[in-house]
């Protein structure tokens, strides 16, 4: 925590990558744990940041993920934290400006593909399947009922789920000592 509340403030950009050092990836984490421990000002900060890093973006270039080593969207990491630290209509408003047009997202609706699990990098796809799919069905579930968006990311996040989970137990180190991590996390996620 302390880490944290040095460096964010010092942190101008935040990091938008597919791997570790993911911005909104950290803030989402950190964010929960502030909360669960009840530490309000720790939580006002990842707050505040969150904010700042992100609640202008807009028409976010979705056709560029994934990348080849992702196993994390940038694009649905950030709206993760977004739905929790937006009150319900702004964060409904800043989803569409985020990602208009999202039935037609196919690169990010669209399982990744794996095609070669006992390499350490392709099988970080995987794990972006499964983080898709948490990020995709809280997403949904900060969207109102009848939202259309609603609909394709609960379907999207299914046949993530599906295409990923037979092969959580592959075989390979590679995939195995970390993809059950994102599995239950995705299994525990609901719209």
């Amino acid at each position: 925590m302390k880490r944290y509340q040095d460096f964010l403030p010092r942190q101008t950009y935040p990091i938008r990558t597919g791997v570790h050092p993911n911005t909104a990836f950290g803030l989402t984490f950190a964010l929960d744990y502030a909360r669960a421990a009840g530490l309000n000002d720790f939580q006002q900060l990842l707050q505040e940041r969150a904010r700042s890093y992100f609640k202008e973006d807009r028409n976010y270039p979705a056709a560029w993920e994934p990348g080849g080593e992702d196993f994390l969207s940038p694009a649905l990491v950030e709206a993760d934290l977004m739905r929790r630290v937006l009150p319900p209509e702004d964060f409904r408003t800043w989803f569409k400006s985020f990602l208009p047009e999202l039935s037609r997202q196919h690169s990010l609706l669209a399982p990744a593909e794996v095609t070669d699990r006992s390499d350490p990098k392709l099988v970080h796809l995987d794990g972006l399947n499964l983080s898709r799919t948490w990020c995709m069905l809280g997403i949904a579930g900060a969207l109102a009922q009848t939202e259309a968006d609603r609909q394709v990311l609960v379907q999207a996040a299914r046949a993530h789920l599906s295409t990923t989970l037979p092969h959580i137990a592959s075989g390979n180190y590679e995939g195995e000592h970390w993809l059950a991590t994102f599995a239950v996390y995705a299994l525990s996620a609901s719209p």
